[in-house]
């Protein structure tokens, strides 16, 4: 089955380590997607930094995908819903499956709309081409696959599918990467990629890197190790995917 890598969080606040993501996939012959983050955390808007961006314009016309990645790639504090079902899926996104970073998972259909919007326009002012969309921590919920339909959006995922949204076709697909907020997190995630790369006998498998791997010589290994294994089936598109 194929593999398709991306670079996760791609922003100015971290370009170098987004450098040594692309050296690492480059020393490997892959061309992975590029996950950009309009304004990261609300302190590195896209658009003030026009050297960042004449290298991802640069990338995209190498091959590169471009994915629009939520807005501020960062949640709210506390969860301020009546619902209890609310509440607990809120602490599963923002403290399990994240560090607070489910952005879509936080807002309301209205202002997600808004956020989706803005997004795109930041990455046309900044002179690129949208091949996608991937909400932050693959937390998407039910209306907003809906909307990127309507928007004509082609490719989209979440934990557990890959999307077209426009063709309404989706695929299961296993998702590979890790997480370095903690020894406990870093060495289950490792466990995790070794065992469940096997899945990629049965469907597509995603290799996402996160720009703050490149900070851990373990995990930078693990990454080598595995576009190593995945050599020879690596996509450059995502429509290969499905």
């Amino acid at each position: 089955m194929p593999v398709h890598v991306s670079i996760h969080d791609v922003s100015p606040a971290r370009a170098g380590d987004f450098e040594d993501a692309l050296a690492l996939c480059a020393a490997a012959g892959v061309v992975p997607a590029l996950l950009v983050v309009p304004n990261f955390h609300g302190r590195a808007p896209l658009l003030g930094d026009a050297r960042f961006c004449q290298r991802l314009r640069d990338l995209q016309s190498k091959g590169h995908e471009v994915f629009l990645h939520g807005f501020l790639h960062q949640s709210r504090d506390r969860y301020d819903g009546p619902s209890i079902a609310g509440r607990l899926g809120w602490i599963f996104a923002q403290r399990v499956v994240s560090r607070s970073e489910a952005e879509m998972r936080d807002v309301s259909e209205e202002e997600g709309r808004r956020l989706v919007a803005k997004g795109e326009i930041v990455l046309r002012e900044a002179g690129l081409r949208i091949d996608g969309y991937v909400a932050p921590a693959w937390s998407m919920p039910e209306w907003l696959l809906a909307h990127l339909s309507d928007r004509g959006y082609h490719f989209a995922e979440d934990h557990l599918r890959i999307h077209d949204p426009a063709a309404k076709r989706s695929r299961p697909s296993v998702v590979l990467n890790w997480a370095s907020r903690s020894p406990g997190r870093m060495l289950s995630t490792v466990a995790w990629c070794r065992g469940a790369k096997h899945v990629r006998a049965l469907m597509p498998a995603r290799i996402a890197i996160h720009p703050s791997d490149m900070r851990f010589l373990m995990l930078r290994r693990e990454i080598e190790k595995l576009l190593a294994w995945a050599q020879g089936d690596v996509v450059t598109g995502s429509d290969e995917l499905f």
